[in-house]
């Protein structure tokens, strides 16, 4: 294996010889989420993936997960099976909940859920403007969550002029599956606005896998509305006022499990985000303020009738709340240094009320409400040398936790261009997450004894940027003692893993020739856990991570054969690796899988486009989930209207 990584890194290295420097120009994209401020990317050592705007609109017949789980490092457990099944981000090897979500910069979470993780399935594709991705412990500037990464989903739209724009776009696919999007947008001297609506419902198919072969077994469908609004005005030159708000709401149906087929039982999840903030910058100084308000009510209902059993009558519901209010502010004390220092408090709660009826009568507990809150101080120093070519951040962050008191992170992270177009970078960052509310509390699973988890990441690399060609590799090691992991035997939530992760990500980007494009990724991730047994009582190690691939492999190729032709195939690899197993049993290995998709594009004039996309073109039978369906055979064809 060693042998093979090597020669895949010399063969994406050596092409870049083929770039001819004197007709090269750096391809330096500004990016915010790697320092909170817009920064080149040649001047951070930090490891930025960008999904532009262009990628996102080849991309309409796909959900957010499908395209994030497109890029280098990252697997999305569910992003491949019926609409509103749970989306489980896993970056870099971290397990669940590792990896934290912002919306255009703040961060967002659920407590309801069991990791506080965010649910995917509340953006449309069509509401994105761009997506940064920042890899490696960012628990130094964003906190909790941050152990393997952060993934900044970007609504705001960069440009605007125009008073009035429209944009309209309408999809159909098979499935009965329906797709619409609806945006206003526009600039009026100060003030700057957007409002959008988006639309997707489907018939879908079977959530669970019919191993009997019967055919029985129901549709799932989906149906989902997503609306936002924002606000920018320019009160003075060197103040900005904003604020905005998101509404989302799907109806998913789903199954009662593994293999196990109901046709009566479905998910509605509400979902509220809404905040202000204010942004001033003068001169060296700038300083921002951020309020964010976030509110989920998410409900299980299973009316078992249909299917009689032990349970006939199950209501779940779910209530979250979150606040978060931030501020800080930067200064460029010196041509040399910059220097960041700002504080945040979170606020989580969560609410849970349960009822069933079963052979044995009701069964109507206490509800459950519980709440955590932190507050956290960080500061960071951005030190710039040697003309610019050395790049060095040196940061550090203390929490004040509710229950768990203070704890410290911090970043150290160099690097240096060598040259126009070389740059090598390294990294040595802390993790730190706190249990939520629900791993702490539930009456069932809960544990009150829970500490939080602890890691230590490394990372080193090389960059080469040419016009014709780019490419990077990444080697990084993640260290976790006192991890929290679930125990399959006794039902409970504890604190015993501790977890190596080892990887490498190769990422090229290519235009050998005018009007085609070539970009490919491969990610080789191996771990060792030590851990309960999922069998029996027993310690144990685990020389895999569930569910998340040692190899996986995308590539997307593209070409502009006319001015308004653009068409492309993309083609994506999953090795094998394993699923729980269930109830004392051993972990089951799933078999790996291959995937092809295309798109195509006419843009007639300047005002209309149409599109057709289609995955998972052979049709091929995979699993991410034992015991869930995947998508089969999709295609999706449309048109969009700008003015």
């Amino acid at each position: 294996m060693k042998k093979k990584i090597f020669i895949a890194a010399a063969v994406l290295f050596s092409s870049s010889l083929y770039a001819q420097k004197d007709s090269t120009k750096i391809l330096d994209e500004v990016v915010i989420t790697a320092t909170k401020n817009p920064i080149k990317q040649s001047q951070t050592g930090k490891v930025i993936a960008v999904i532009s705007k262009e990628q996102i609109e080849c991309s309409s017949g796909k959900s957010v997960a499908q395209v994030l789980n497109e890029q280098a490092g990252i697997t999305i457990n569910g992003a491949y099976n019926a609409a509103g099944s749970v989306q489980t981000v896993f970056m870099r090897g971290g397990s669940s909940g590792r990896t934290l979500v912002l919306l255009d910069g703040i961060p967002v979470s659920d407590p309801s859920m069991i990791n506080s993780e965010f649910d995917l399935n509340i953006f449309s594709i069509t509401d994105v403007e761009r997506i940064e991705i920042c890899k490696g412990a960012q628990s130094t500037l964003y906190g909790s969550d941050a152990i393997a990464g952060v993934i900044n989903i970007i609504t705001v739209k960069k440009d605007v002029k125009k008073p009035v724009n429209v944009k309209a776009t309408l999809a159909f696919g098979n499935t009965n599956t329906v797709r619409g999007n609806l945006q206003l947008y526009g600039k009026a001297g100060k003030l700057t606005y957007t409002a959008r609506y988006a639309k997707l419902k489907t018939n879908g198919f079977s959530s669970a896998y019919d191993s009997t072969g019967n055919g029985d077994f129901d549709k799932d469908g989906y149906n989902g509305d997503v609306f936002n609004a924002a606000v920018q005005y320019q009160l003075i030159p060197s103040l900005q006022l904003k604020t905005f708000v998101q509404y989302s709401t799907y109806r998913a149906n789903i199954d009662a499990g593994i293999f196990a087929d109901e046709n009566d039982y479905f998910i509605r999840n509400n979902n509220l985000s809404s905040g202000v903030g204010a942004y001033f910058k003068k001169g060296i100084v700038s300083i921002t303020a951020n309020y964010q308000y976030g509110e989920v009510k998410r409900k299980y209902l299973n009316d078992s009738l249909d299917r009689p059993g032990f349970t006939t009558y199950e209501d779940n519901k779910y209530n979250g709340r979150t606040q978060y209010v931030e501020l800080y502010g930067s200064v460029e004390a010196a041509k040399w240094l910059a220097v960041l220092v700002g504080a945040d408090h979170r606020r989580a709660n969560m609410h849970q009320k349960y009822y069933s009826e079963s052979f044995f009568g009701p069964y109507d507990p206490p509800a459950f409400d519980s709440s955590l809150h932190q507050t956290s101080f960080y500061a960071s120093l951005f030190f710039s040398a040697l003309n610019k070519k050395l790049n060095v951040e040196l940061g550090g962050r203390t929490n004040n936790h509710s229950r768990y008191g203070s704890n410290a992170t911090y970043t150290f992270n160099p690097s240096y261009n060598i040259s126009e177009n070389w740059r090598v970078f390294a990294s040595i960052a802390s993790g730190y997450k706190a249990p939520s509310i629900y791993q702490v509390f539930d009456q069932y699973s809960g544990n009150t004894d829970l500490q939080p988890e602890r890691s230590t990441n490394y990372e080193t690399g090389i960059q080469q940027t040419h016009e014709k060609i780019s490419s990077r590799i990444v080697y990084f090691h993640r260290d976790i003692k006192n991890g929290i992991d679930y125990d399959y035997v006794n039902f409970k939530y504890f604190n015993f893993v501790k977890q190596k992760v080892d990887g490498l990500e190769l990422e090229l980007s290519a235009r050998p020739v005018k009007n085609l494009d070539i970009s490919a990724n491969y990610t080789l991730i191996t771990g060792e856990e030590h851990t309960q047994s999922r069998k029996s009582t027993h310690d144990t190690s685990y020389s895999y991570l569930l569910r998340r691939p040692k190899h996986s492999f995308n590539l997307n190729i593209g070409y502009l054969f006319t001015k308004g032709l653009y068409a492309s195939i993309g083609a994506k690899r999953v090795s094998d690796r394993y699923d729980v197993g269930g109830y004392q049993k051993e972990d089951i290995l799933l078999d790996s899988y291959f995937l092809l998709s295309a798109y195509a594009e006419y843009k007639c004039k300047s005002h209309l486009k149409f599109f057709a996309d289609a995955q998972n073109i052979t049709n091929r039978k995979f699993f991410d989930l034992r015991g869930y369906n995947s998508i089969p055979f999709m295609v999706n064809g449309g048109v969009t209207f700008t003015w």
